[in-house]
């Protein structure tokens, strides 16, 4: 990266918006409601008679969801975040990626309860190396209220980054960010790339790509599985070719995406079963826009269910994106995205007779 210097000068200048509003007066596009609720549950699996019925509460990990603004976004977003991320692209950290969010419920919400919030720039980072590449941490806190009233505080972590295989050319660039900028760095819109982590799954932080083309065009690498103590044993099955599915030790419920405990019984022991492969596409969407430079849009992503009865998120390959449809029978198998990553994707399977 650029001289000490102009690190130097980057980092007290990104350190100074600390403590500034980073959304102000945000209110909730929807009520608290069941429909979304129903929908969360069927997606994540999560059959707790709490989040059913007369009395039912939502989700306590569905914090977040009733903030987001949408593909419309919010109105309230303030200049001062506008500016620091500004600040960051200018310097050449033109790529970003969600990393992590932390969660404190103070209350149930309930059907009809309206969201207000409120978010501050709680810390930028100095400047860390990374697999994916080199740059800043940014922390934003959201103070969540119904009737004025704390219910919750949702800390959401992005890393503002020069990918790695750019590192270098785009070392003379810190100060003006022209290289960056050219380098066809994968980047993910900062909307999009404020999704919850539960609702993605180990395979589908990876997984929504198309094929990388048979141009012989040099493509940036597609950004690397975030990989964690919770879900490396799911990559480390897909490295022997294994698709392996947590397996509740205190009754028995199988479980994906990977998780710490139990989301039937709250037990942490668990062992895996090896799914046999065979499947059919629950939901899909076919990907249009925005487009990524190491991806080849149009392409299918698939909400998979399993024949075990779980499901997840990945690509669905072998039919042209237009074909895709619920109910399409798919086999698991595992493709070499480069010299470096291999994914869990599934081939639509011709119906016998059709």
């Amino acid at each position: 990266m650029g001289g000490g210097g102009e690190y130097e000068d980057v980092f007290a200048r990104a350190k100074a918006y600390e403590g500034q509003a980073a959304a102000v007066g945000g209110v909730g596009k929807d009520l608290v409601n069941e429909p979304m609720i129903r929908h969360w549950c069927e997606a994540m699996g999560d059959t707790n008679p709490a989040y059913a019925g007369a009395d039912a509460i939502a989700p306590p990990t569905m914090l977040q969801a009733w903030t987001m603004g949408g593909l419309s976004g919010h109105a309230g977003r303030s200049e001062a975040y506008d500016g620091l991320l500004g600040l960051l692209d200018d310097a050449g950290y033109t790529s970003v990626v969600a990393t992590d969010c932390e969660q404190e419920y103070l209350r149930p919400l309930r059907p009809g309860d309206a969201i207000t919030f409120d978010a501050v720039i709680e810390s930028v980072s100095e400047r860390k190396t990374t697999k994916l590449g080199t740059g800043y941490f940014v922390t934003t806190r959201m103070d969540v209220r119904v009737a004025g009233r704390p219910v919750g505080t949702h800390r959401f972590r992005i890393l503002k980054y020069v990918p790695a295989a750019r590192r270098r050319s785009a070392s003379r660039a810190e100060g003006a960010g022209a290289v960056a900028r050219t380098a066809g760095a994968a980047e993910i819109p900062r909307e999009t790339a404020q999704i919850p982590r539960e609702t993605v799954g180990a395979a589908g932080a990876s997984g929504a790509a198309g094929a990388a083309g048979s141009s012989g065009i040099s493509r940036p690498k597609r950004p690397r599985p975030v990989v964690n103590r919770d879900n490396a044993g799911f990559w480390e099955g897909v490295s022997r070719h294994r698709l392996l599915i947590q397996r509740c030790d205190g009754c028995s419920t199988l479980r994906f995406p990977w998780l710490p405990g139990c989301n039937a019984c709250g037990c942490p022991d668990w062992d895996t079963v090896e799914a046999g492969g065979d499947g059919t596409v629950y939901s899909y969407v076919v990907m249009h826009h925005p487009p990524f430079p190491a991806f080849d849009p149009p392409y299918a992503v698939g909400l998979i269910e399993l024949a075990e009865g779980v499901r997840m998120i990945s690509n669905v390959v072998g039919v042209p994106h237009d074909r895709v449809r619920i109910g399409m029978p798919v086999r698991l198998e595992f493709e070499q995205v480069d010299e470096e990553l291999e994914l869990p994707v599934f081939r639509a399977v011709e119906r016998s007779g059709g």
